[in-house]
């Protein structure tokens, strides 16, 4: 069997080898822009990505010809001559991903564990978006905390940024911590710290891929993007396993989590329910979150069997 499968990455654990060679997996065809014209000035085009389009450049006299309704007023009045402001179009719009390699993606049913989807999907948009010729950068959170990447538009930054990536997931492991409570409350602990150094970063509108499976409090989640929304168009890549919704076939199951063990009946109606409509709860709230204008939701699994058709630029 080859390292890479023919559409997706399988397994307990990723390699960089196979997150290299994902630069050269085919991308969905893009359709044609729809944007029309809406002026003669640069700049003025109706863009179909939200936030602006434009950048503030400086503000001179008027001349013949500028779109009167870029008039800057407060200037006119003070020199008593009519001045306009100049915009150029937006450039670039570097890209941020926010990895989670964290102790609780460590799990998976179909194909792959969380942690080998959440590689493979951050490593498909980073070269996507490097071939595409934009900067990359991000940060990857694991077992023993975050790291930083600032973007560049190297191949070679993007592999550094990769090198983590697989570091990072060939450091998980099974739990064996004694006081399993203790160890979700450090998790706890290394997101919240995390994601309020992403918050802190000086760039402004990027953008930005959260790929999790937004384990934790919501609530920290809640007010995570919400602070990263004020900077930044987020896209948050929520990734999920069947088991996540719903208990296995009916049948007796060992669990542990770290000294801890429980042995259930999953043929429980009861329990069925209730462990259903837990996960369909969360599952609302997570929607319900990313109902703000500068985030957008999008659910994967580990059990989906092809991510060639999914583009990022």
């Amino acid at each position: 069997m080859s390292a890479l499968q023919p559409n997706v990455i399988e397994g307990a654990y990723v390699s960089i080898d196979q997150l290299l060679a994902l630069r050269f997996r085919p991308v969905a065809a893009r359709p044609r822009p729809t944007s029309k014209i809406t002026g003669a000035h640069a700049g003025l085009r109706l863009s179909k990505h939200k936030g602006r389009g434009v950048d503030f450049t400086e503000v001179r006299q008027y001349q013949p010809g500028d779109d009167i309704r870029s008039i800057d007023w407060r200037v006119t009045a003070r020199k008593n001559a009519p001045h306009t402001k100049m915009f150029r179009e937006e450039r670039e719009r570097p890209a941020l991903i926010f990895i989670d390699q964290g102790q609780h993606m460590f799990f998976g049913s179909k194909q792959r564990l969380k942690s080998v989807a959440a590689a493979e999907l951050a490593a498909r948009i980073a070269w996507q978006i490097t071939g595409a010729g934009d900067r990359v950068g991000g940060m990857v959170l694991d077992t023993t905390g975050h790291h930083i990447f600032r973007p560049f538009r190297t191949q070679k930054a993007t592999g550094r940024l990769l090198a983590r990536v697989a570091q990072s997931n060939a450091q998980l492991s099974r739990p064996t911590q004694v006081n399993a409570s203790a160890d979700e409350g450090a998790q706890n602990q290394r997101l919240d710290c995390a994601l309020n150094a992403l918050a802190q970063l000086r760039q402004r509108r990027n953008r930005l891929f959260v790929v999790s499976d937004l384990a934790g409090p919501l609530a920290l989640w809640r007010n995570a993007l919400y602070r990263l929304a004020r900077r930044h168009q987020v896209h948050v890549l929520q990734i999920t396993d069947p088991l996540d919704a719903q208990l296995p076939p009916s049948g007796f199951y060992n669990i542990s989590h770290g000294a801890e063990s429980v042995r259930f009946f999953s043929g429980d109606k009861t329990l069925r329910k209730r462990y259903s409509d837990a996960h369909d709860a969360r599952a609302a709230t997570v929607k319900e979150i990313c109902q703000h204008p500068a985030l957008s939701l999008q659910v994967l699994s580990t059990a989906d069997t092809d991510w060639d058709l999914l583009s990022w630029v």
